[in-house]
């Protein structure tokens, strides 16, 4: 029996997670369940599934949890920093599932190393921030950290038996999103309907829009760099409109390994709570004859400037990711609230990538400190293009 602490339970992850957990309750038991504020879901989870702990954001959201879970469940309520963080460290838990969305995401998973516990990352907004400290801090702890995004879980697949001396370049897939073929003339008419409306996958609303964007791909590059040691020159992004390969690894032999399935989260999740094992889990492969073609394409970098930032602060270094990440908080939060257009996504981050003085060997200090120099920069830089729309 794995007994799973699952840090972010109401979201699209946490949600297949516990899908994951129903179909399997000889191999797996959520004995922790975190949330942010979708305490009516959350309330719903606990009664089915009976965790030790539950934890919210903050004192106000206990009492509304405790109102609406039954008398008869017996769950200790947590909430906060120290809430999160009880929850990746306890003691009852063999994996911890970080699927925190952003930020606040990265000290509970730093916890959970701390406690030597087995992760599943979702949330890549952690290796993005402290990419570095985070592999170093798992390596001194002895801890096995496994992909759950369908990359990252493809391009770990497509190296197993692998010899690493052997690796060429990793070649990371992108669906291109919904603004593919849309003229870059027409991204000034982007809604925020338009931006949600994904042709391949079902997510949430943050994660959404940076696919439309492609900063979701480009921070996906940054995670690759440090969960698999390679240099940011070895990553190459695809545009695959299928989202039928959902990553791939080059050999200096000329050779590719793929890993093929159908545009659902479910398999790579599934494979980091078992591995090695593979779930019966009833997701069909591809049906390739339908398919009938698949097609590739280089991503275009004028019309999504997101992505090239990425590799940017990538090649930089220090604490310019962790800006890069959290400008792109905040602005994609300003365009889901409508205060900014879609176009000024990519200037805010720009805004605040260029005022920037990276620190190169940063301490976890260092890098909180540059994601609230951020937030607070972007910040200024939205109210000005409020200003410039008034």
């Amino acid at each position: 029996m794995k007994r799973l602490s699952i840090l972010g339970s109401t979201g699209s992850i946490g949600r297949n997670v516990l899908n994951i957990v129903e179909m399997f309750p000889e191999r797996f038991r959520a004995n922790v369940l975190t949330a942010k504020d979708n305490v009516g879901l959350l309330a719903a989870q606990i009664e089915r599934f009976r965790p030790e702990i539950a934890v919210v954001f903050d004192a106000e959201r206990v009492d509304q949890l405790s109102r609406l879970i039954p008398a008869d469940v017996d769950v200790e309520i947590l909430w906060g920093d120290d809430g999160y963080r009880a929850a990746a460290e306890h003691g009852d838990t063999d994996m911890v599932v970080a699927a925190m969305m952003g930020a606040a995401g990265l000290a509970p998973t730093m916890a959970g190393i701390s406690a030597k516990k087995e992760i599943a990352l979702a949330n890549k907004e952690t290796l993005v921030m402290a990419g570095q400290l985070v592999i170093s801090h798992a390596a001194e702890n002895g801890v096995t950290i496994l992909p759950i995004d369908s990359e990252h879980s493809a391009i770990f697949q497509s190296l197993s038996g692998q010899r690493r001396e052997d690796l060429d370049k990793i070649l990371l897939t992108a669906s291109g999103g919904p603004f593919r073929r849309t003229p870059l003339a027409d991204f000034r008419k982007i809604t925020l309907a338009d931006a949600l409306n994904h042709p391949n996958w079902q997510m949430g609303r943050k994660i959404t829009v940076d696919s439309a964007t492609l900063m979701n791909k480009g921070l996906e590059v940054i995670e690759a760099k440090w969960l698999f040691g390679v240099s940011e020159k070895q990553i190459q992004v695809v545009v695959h409109p299928q989202s039928i390969v959902h990553s791939m690894v080059a050999y200096r032999d000329g050779s590719v390994i793929a890993q093929l399935g159908v545009p659902d989260m479910k398999g790579a999740i599934a494979y980091a709570m078992s591995y090695p094992e593979r779930l019966p889990i009833n997701q069909p492969a591809p049906d390739f004859a339908a398919l009938g073609a698949l097609s590739f394409e280089a991503p275009d970098l004028v019309k999504f400037p997101c992505l090239a930032m990425a590799f940017a602060a990538c090649e930089a270094g220090g604490t310019m990711p962790a800006v890069l990440n959290a400008a792109n908080e905040v602005a994609v939060a300003s365009f889901l609230a409508e205060r900014i257009p879609f176009i000024a996504i990519p200037e805010v981050i720009e805004s605040a990538m260029g005022r920037h003085v990276t620190i190169d060997r940063p301490s976890l200090a260092d890098v909180l400190e540059a994601d609230r120099w951020a937030r607070e920069a972007a910040g200024e830089r939205i109210m000005k293009i409020q200003g410039s729309l008034s």
